[in-house]
């Protein structure tokens, strides 16, 4: 029987990118979008405007992805240590980041939708009410992006890495962009009777959400897929491998287990088998691999000779 320790070849799981401040701003944008909701259902309702209800509506999709993202940190906090996922909860984020791109679309598609049926049919509008809750939406909007912007710029890692608030910045700008849009288009209305104007901007804004959508659900339905890395860098790693002694690539798998990292199995054939730190020591510079697997295949046969 095995006497010794084997904690030094083991290691921890935890792949999970969590901000506790991403978590916490995210909180505060839904508390802020659904009392928006309400006052502008209220308001809808209260001076007949379909332009009210509307926004309101779309502002309470917007809130149930938010609520989404919290559960997905919540969720992935909670069984960060769970035997139950083999590679921790790394990929939480990510769904909750597909998730809410997959409501983007359905918002998308709602305005892409109601545009068109108001562009074919016209109905009246209660401008003064409208603009007013149109400014009001956006301010709260430009306040939600600096809360789920703040401490971080736009090319900072591990924003880019948390898909959930990643997810929850594009919501707000979709909001954002939506009530620019129709503060132009309504102005413009009022003063010079451009009503078609308004059905148009939403149309534009659609496709514009869509598109934001769309790059969300390819980005986060890759890793989720266990896409691979970037071709470019396999060949490095094959070449670094490869280019040692007389190893060769057999098979090589190498995947996302997380939004920042990547697990690897490589098998590799040689007549001169190293000890494992040697083949880690090769792939160093790949920090992003948390987990690496080598699989070794001594070769003594004639037909190896070739290698």
């Amino acid at each position: 029987m095995h006497t010794h320790s084997i904690e030094p070849w083991q290691h921890q799981h935890d792949f999970v990118v969590i901000q506790e401040h991403g978590e916490r701003r995210t909180r505060q944008v839904l508390i802020l979008t659904a009392i928006t909701m309400l006052l502008e259902v209220t308001a809808g309702i209260t001076y007949g405007s379909m332009a009210l209800l509307a926004d309101g509506w779309h502002m309470g999709t917007h809130a149930v992805a938010f609520m989404i993202a919290i559960f997905a940190y919540r969720y992935a906090q909670r069984h960060t240590s769970s035997k139950d996922f083999s590679f921790g909860t790394g990929k939480v984020s990510v769904l909750g980041g597909f998730a809410s791109a997959i409501i983007l679309g359905v918002v998308s598609l709602i305005m892409l939708i109601e545009s068109g049926q108001r562009l074919v049919t016209p109905h009246p509008i209660h401008f003064n009410e409208a603009i007013g809750v149109a400014v009001l939406g956006l301010l709260v909007n430009v306040v939600s992006a600096f809360l789920l912007r703040d401490h971080h710029g736009p090319d900072d890692d591990q924003y880019h890495h948390d898909h959930n608030l990643k997810a929850a910045y594009l919501h707000v700008l979709a909001d954002a962009l939506t009530s620019i849009l129709a503060i132009g288009a309504l102005i413009l209305g009022k003063y010079l009777g451009w009503n078609w104007l308004d059905p148009v901007i939403g149309i534009v804004g659609a496709a514009v959400i869509a598109r934001w959508a769309y790059g969300l659900l390819r980005e986060t339905g890759f890793i989720l897929l266990d896409g691979s890395m970037e071709a470019k860098n396999l060949a490095v790693i094959k070449e670094k491998i490869e280019g040692a002694l007389d190893n060769r690539i057999a098979d090589m798998h190498v995947w996302r287990v997380g939004p920042a990292d990547y697990a690897a199995i490589i098998s590799i054939v040689t007549h001169h088998p190293q000890k494992i730190d040697y083949y880690k020591e090769l792939l160093g510079d790949f920090k992003d691999i948390s987990h690496l697997t080598i699989e070794l295949n001594i070769c003594e046969e004639e037909s190896c000779l070739s290698l």
